[in-house]
């Protein structure tokens, strides 16, 4: 039985690995070990997450669109563009944006050579915001701390499981 550094027992291993044989389960129990655990990862990154941004004032989707639009070359994006990109639905990226507006985290502009489409740019106040996420991310006290020095290692260790499963973006030309 695998255990963890907090001195308890991997609920995973105790719990499938090693009961899977004895209870006359087909095949090996890796690829259901491998789902459980990247949804019991999932649900504590979240967890810290929504516990920081909970702090700053921000929602999850909030962030993620802050984020991508502070990655941007000019800082904006269309809202099309950013729901492709975050894989939200366009009415999710609408009232997100409106919240971030009201917050004065983000700003509307008409696009320049597209009269039909709406750009939407982080403003300072909504690039600092992502900053101040930043650093409580990496903060030592912060609900993330327990994932210190693992932010690469994770991203490296999923990212070809990512790739082989399709989650690629054909390449094209920013707004």
């Amino acid at each position: 039985m695998a255990a963890d550094p907090g001195g308890g027992a991997d609920p995973l291993v105790m719990g499938v690995r090693d009961r899977w044989d004895a209870h006359g389960l087909q095949g090996e129990p890796w690829p259901f070990m491998a789902i459980c655990s990247v949804a019991r990862l999932h649900q504590l990154l979240k967890k810290a997450l929504d516990d920081e941004l909970k702090r700053l004032d921000l929602t999850r989707t909030g962030y993620f669109l802050l984020t991508a639009l502070a990655l941007t070359t000019r800082g904006s994006a269309r809202l099309s563009t950013l729901g492709r990109f975050l894989m939200m639905h366009p009415t999710t990226v609408k009232l997100t944006v409106d919240q971030l507006e009201a917050a004065g985290l983000v700003g509307r502009t008409r696009h320049p050579r597209d009269r039909r489409a709406t750009l939407v740019e982080i403003t300072p106040d909504g690039r600092q915001r992502v900053n101040e996420v930043g650093a409580a991310l990496e903060a030592p006290g912060s609900a993330f701390a327990p994932f210190g020095g693992m932010h690469r290692e994770l991203f490296e260790a999923l990212q070809p499981a990512r790739l082989a499963a399709g989650d690629v973006e054909p390449v094209q030309r920013a707004d």
